[in-house]
This record gives structure tokens, C-alpha cells and sequence, in this order.
């Protein structure tokens, strides 16, 4: 059984998208691994027991990962859907837990929360993949 065509799209763009940054990370310097893994414990603490450098190879190859599942179409839709829901999951929770990304009420970005706030699409596109999809290949 094919992927429906608004599933192919569902998985298609944040697929091209998550596997190209991560691929833009291979390599990164430890000045930028120390910068991304002291943001990202603000959501994921246990990210803190890394080095910066255990952490830079767990993002990296982490958004390899998830790309690569969405776009690989033999991979089932609700396993790549709870790749992406996962992956979202730790984005916005460092959202919701860096003073100054929300207004006074804990939701609504903030100018600077702008940028994080987005990845509640992800979230949102994970949860239509993981509910929606089928486990068929």
C-alpha cells in the first residue's frame, strides 16, 4: 500500500527539512555544540550529562534520523510520526521552559519565542502522522 498523497506531504517537508539541518550540523565546531546543548537543556536537562560533543553527534545524526524516516516511504507512518512527535516534543518543551519566549501567559510567543514556537507544527504534524497513519508498509 502507497502513502496517500497528503501523507506523502505530511512526511515530505518536514523530512527534507529536519534531514537538512541535520546534515548541517555534521561537523559542527564545539563552540556551537556548547551553544545548541545549553538551549536544549532548558527543555531536556538530561541533555546536561552529555559533552558538547556527545551532544553535537546526538543532534546531528538524531535529525538525520528523523529526516530520513519520514522521507523513506517503506518506513510505517505512525513510526515516523512518533519519530517527528518525539523530536517536536523536546523543541517545544525548551519553548515553553526559556524565560522569555512566551507573554505573561505561558503560551503566546514573544517576538523571540517566534522561532521556537513553530516547531508546534512539527508537534502538530507528528501527532496527524502518528494517529492518521498506518502501520502497513
Amino acid at each position: 500500500m502507497g502513502l496517500g498523497i497528503s501523507t506523502a506531504i505530511l512526511r515530505a517537508v518536514p523530512g527534507a527539512f529536519i534531514l537538512n539541518s541535520g546534515i548541517g550540523k555534521l561537523g559542527m565546531d564545539e563552540g556551537t555544540a556548547t551553544y545548541l546543548q545549553e538551549a536544549a537543556a532548558k527543555g531536556l536537562p538530561i541533555v546536561k550529562e552529555m559533552t558538547p560533543e556527545q551532544f553535537g553527534k546526538f543532534l546531528t545524526y538524531g535529525e538525520i534520523a528523523v529526516g530520513a524516516m519520514l522521507l523513506a516511504p517503506f518506513v510505517p507512518t505512525r513510526i515516523a510520526g512518533a519519530a517527528l512527535t518525539t523530536f517536536a516534543t523536546g523543541l517545544v518543551s525548551s519553548y515553553f521552559r526559556t524565560p522569555g519566549m512566551t507573554q505573561k501567559d505561558g503560551v503566546r510567543p514573544t517576538q523571540e519565542g517566534t522561532p521556537l514556537a513553530k516547531d508546534t507544527w512539527l508537534a502538530a504534524i507528528g501527532a496527524a502522522l502518528l494517529l492518521g497513519g498506518s502501520t502497513r508498509r
